[in-house]
């Protein structure tokens, strides 16, 4: 019999190949701990596909070469970690005004500031949602192991080139710097997911159809050809358009893991790191006799609501680890409106949540 083959890898170097086996041809970013990894694998590996990357003088020079690479063509990519997220936020507006295609890896670590550099964190999500002026939807994917970081970077160049906008890989420390043995077919063969249309949404300018014209670009409010414009129906026809192109689209968008059990009153409910640990509580629940059902977000934002409210069928209660403050519980507190408790496992002290930490939650 014919052993399963395996290979060790860690995540940086899993999201690095997806973002080539993507098509990305262009990266640009800064170094900084737990992300580095990610820039060490682009620079490497990406000239030898006869692609570019460089090590920028900061994170704004980084995403800004990604926003300009992009205009002309390329695939681009970036990752940081918070600090780096906090200087890119006003490029990051500039790439959703300008519609262009960029996928954006964070590695989150513990914060705020320099915090914990080295320990892991899930503070950052809802400032990858409200990173920058205005309040536009953000495209926010977050993996829960190896593999899937692979392939969510994959998706997320997909999603980055139908809607012409920034999408965040929500990571971290612990998934992008840890080595795990992976079987070769978890990363070989894509995940039962749906597929995502290749052709942009909207008539907006596509930078990857460009053909070598020289076209404009511009972060003020501007027409299609990409002129400066004061019409106030052209602007509220831009802006309108940079919101409902997502909206109009979240059921294409959202992605959930479910494990729904009949007769259960408790549903877990986590993503990124903290999912790993929900399903080892889950399991052993189970093992002792405990009706309780599951949900993986993989993609955060827009939050998937039809499939968190479809899973609520008989739930009177719902248990959230994440690690921060209680970030996305407040999501959920807003989508059940008061109706199901709710429950926070939290830890912001640089240790991982543990099975054990949601079983007592469970047990309450």
């Amino acid at each position: 019999m014919a052993t399963k083959q395996k290979e060790m890898i860690d995540g940086a170097a899993a999201i690095a190949r997806g973002a080539l086996d993507a098509g990305c041809n262009f990266f640009a970013g800064y170094p900084i701990t737990p992300a580095s990894g990610i820039l060490a694998h682009m620079l490497r590996e990406l000239p030898k596909v006869g692609g570019i990357g460089i090590q920028g003088e900061d994170e704004i020079s980084s995403i800004g070469h990604c926003i300009g690479a992009a205009t002309a063509g390329a695939t681009a990519f970036t990752a940081s970690s918070g600090p780096g997220l906090s200087l890119f936020s006003e490029n990051i507006g500039l790439a959703i005004m300008m519609e262009i295609p960029l996928v954006i890896a964070i590695s989150q670590r513990l914060g705020p500031s320099t915090g914990a550099a080295t320990a892991t964190a899930q503070g950052d999500i809802q400032f990858m949602r409200w990173c920058t002026s205005g309040g536009y939807p953000i495209i926010v994917l977050s993996p829960t192991n190896i593999s899937e970081a692979y392939h969510l970077t994959k998706r997320a160049f997909k999603l980055a080139r139908r809607f012409r906008c920034p999408v965040f890989i929500a990571t971290d420390k612990e998934t992008v710097m840890t080595t795990e043995s992976v079987a070769e077919s978890k990363m070989l063969n894509d995940p039962d997911w749906p597929k995502i249309p290749d052709v942009a949404v909207g008539d907006a300018l596509d930078p990857y159809r460009i053909n070598g014209k020289i076209h404009h670009y511009t972060g003020s409010s501007h027409t299609k050809e990409g002129h400066i414009t004061k019409d106030p129906n052209i602007i509220a026809e831009l802006n309108e358009q940079l919101i409902k192109k997502i909206e109009n689209h979240i059921e294409e968008l959202s992605l959930v893991k479910t494990d729904l059990e009949i007769g259960a009153e408790t549903l877990i409910l986590s993503y990124g790191i903290s999912a790993r640990s929900m399903e080892a509580a889950v399991n052993q629940l189970r093992t002792e006799g405990k009706n309780v059902s599951a949900l993986t977000a993989y993609s955060l934002w827009p939050i998937p609501e039809k499939e968190i409210l479809e899973s609520l069928h008989g739930i009177s209660r719902i248990i959230i680890p994440e690690m921060n403050h209680g970030q996305y519980r407040h999501e959920i507190e807003r989508l059940t409106n008061g109706t199901i408790e709710l429950v926070g496992v939290n830890r912001v002290d640089t240790f991982l949540i543990t099975p054990e930490e949601i079983m007592d939650a469970y047990y309450g």
